[in-house]
């Protein structure tokens, strides 16, 4: 749901401007300066991080089937007073070292990250999930070698789940970046892709998100998942030419039940962890694999694209004829954007065709029809610090009688037309230290509404501290954000970077 359409590239310039920035970036990160700020706060995250990573540990203080996880919650707390302490301690601690940075230093290689907290509850009573929506102390590092012949870059992120009680590796990004002639770039390995013009909506974006990340209150970063794919991009005079292609599927990280309480249309009611949705994946290596292309460029200062995807829906798009699994059916999807300036703001205008290979005569009430896409926004700096920004979206069924005539009798009907509008406001307060978002999903079709508040202050160049939630409500319990009303959740995170 965030991405943008790219611009036509000089690649010498570019390569200059790349080696400048990382002549600068290495500067800001002399590791005597950095060694300033790695004191208590490290020590304390560390000791929480590994803590609730620690199966034994963790199953000591939480014990099986007990709820709120009282030592974890001391932890936080521990964490959240003694970080700011830390920032004074190390002012006294110039020459302290750290062997992890010095390490990455002799090697040449530049190493960020942070260390993260963060707890939330749900708001709501929710019989088919745990009283905790969110637990977690998070360490995310970030690596990048460049060398003559291209760069290597690794990121990834270990934390321990109070909520699942274990402890977790993700590895977000694995990919090495090269250069072949002036006119072609190739990135091969695992990355995150995103492209198209919608504000957290998507039409041709079609690479994976994790929407279970994005509704219980882990930072929008973890909205987009990471693909493991090789990105072509070919730059000519005319237009760019952008080419993914994955040799197996990867799907989105989809509502299950695992953490979210969902719709079930099999069971017609709201299902959980007791009932959590089974899928058929595809795994075929180089047969069930995905295609995407961006054709872009330039036009008087607005950016126009046009997009090819083929693949499977990401997220589930039918069952299987015993109605015991969920499948992935194929899926083409074609389409365009712009988007430039209009009046005082930017405009974007953006539409796609979704072709459901498997249904496309619509009759075929276990498979997701084909559908129209469109969407319109607008983002404008009302005030100073103060922006504002609208989308209107609109999903329609194709084929829609058939859609009417193949339902079984009692299963809740989609509208033809699924309306959708989105606003969001944003405002920077204490010399932009502190900032504060609203972000509205309202559907007028589905009568439901989906809210995002997020405050993030941050405390120093090191230091933010976040709170924010996520609330769901409308009238019907089967509609997309409804659906997740249970789910509704408040959130608290403290972020130590370096």
């Amino acid at each position: 749901m965030i991405g943008s359409a790219g611009k036509t590239r000089n690649p010498k310039l570019e390569i200059r401007n790349k080696h400048e920035w990382r002549e600068g970036s290495k500067s800001q990160t002399d590791p005597t300066r950095l060694r300033q700020h790695f004191g208590l706060g490290d020590f304390v995250l560390s000791i929480c991080f590994g803590f609730c990573a620690s199966p034994f540990g963790f199953l000591h203080a939480v014990g099986p089937g007990r709820r709120m996880p009282g030592v974890a919650t001391a932890l936080l707390v521990l964490a959240l007073a003694c970080v700011p302490v830390a920032g004074e301690e190390a002012a006294e601690q110039q020459e302290a070292r750290n062997p992890v940075r010095e390490f990455f230093d002799r090697l040449d290689t530049e190493y960020h990250g942070f260390y993260e907290v963060r707890a939330g509850s749900r708001l709501q009573n929710d019989p088919h999930q745990k009283d905790l929506s969110i637990m977690e102390a998070r360490y995310q590092f970030d690596l990048f070698h460049m060398r003559d012949w291209g760069d290597i870059k690794i990121k990834g992120d270990v934390y321990g789940d109070g909520v699942e009680e274990k402890g977790v590796f993700d590895l977000r990004e694995a990919n090495l970046f090269g250069r072949p002639t002036d006119f072609m770039d190739v990135k091969l390995g695992r990355q995150v892709l995103t492209w198209g013009t919608g504000d957290l909506v998507f039409i041709n974006d079609l690479f994976p998100k994790d929407w279970q990340s994005f509704f219980i209150g882990r930072d929008t970063e973890y909205l987009k998942a990471p693909s493991d794919a090789v990105k072509a991009s070919f730059f000519m005079d005319w237009a760019n030419l952008d080419v993914v292609y994955t040799p197996e599927f990867d799907s989105d990280r989809f509502i299950s039940g695992e953490r979210l309480s969902y719709w079930n249309p099999v069971l017609g009611d709201r299902a959980g962890r007791k009932d959590k949705l089974s899928t058929e994946r595809r795994r075929e290596f180089f047969e069930e694999d995905e295609l995407a292309l961006r054709l872009y460029r330039n036009v008087r200062n607005y950016e126009l694209a046009l997009y090819g995807y083929w693949g499977y829906w990401k997220s589930p798009g039918g069952f299987n004829e015993t109605m015991t699994a969920a499948i992935f059916p194929e899926l083409h999807v074609y389409g365009a954007s712009l988007r430039g300036t209009v009046g005082k703001g930017i405009g974007n205008v953006e539409v796609g065709y979704y072709d459901s290979v498997d249904d496309r005569d619509g009759d075929d009430f276990l498979i997701n029809n084909s559908e129209m896409r469109y969407l319109v926004g607008y983002t404008q700096e009302i005030a100073r610090d103060f922006t504002a920004g609208v989308q209107y979206y609109v999903e329609q069924i194709l084929d829609y009688d058939d859609y009417e005539n193949s339902q079984p009798a009692g299963m809740p009907k989609r509208d033809e037309f699924r309306h959708l509008t989105t606003l969001r406001l944003t405002k920077l307060l204490m010399n932009q230290n502190l900032s504060l978002s609203l972000f509205t999903y309202y559907s007028p079709s589905d009568e439901d509404v989906y809210v995002r508040p997020v405050a993030n202050y941050k405390a120093s160049d090191h230091l933010a501290v976040e709170v924010g939630g996520n609330v769901f409500f409308g009238d019907e319990a089967h509609t997309f954000f409804n659906q997740f009303h249970n789910n509704t959740n408040a959130y608290l995170a403290v972020r130590y970077s370096f």
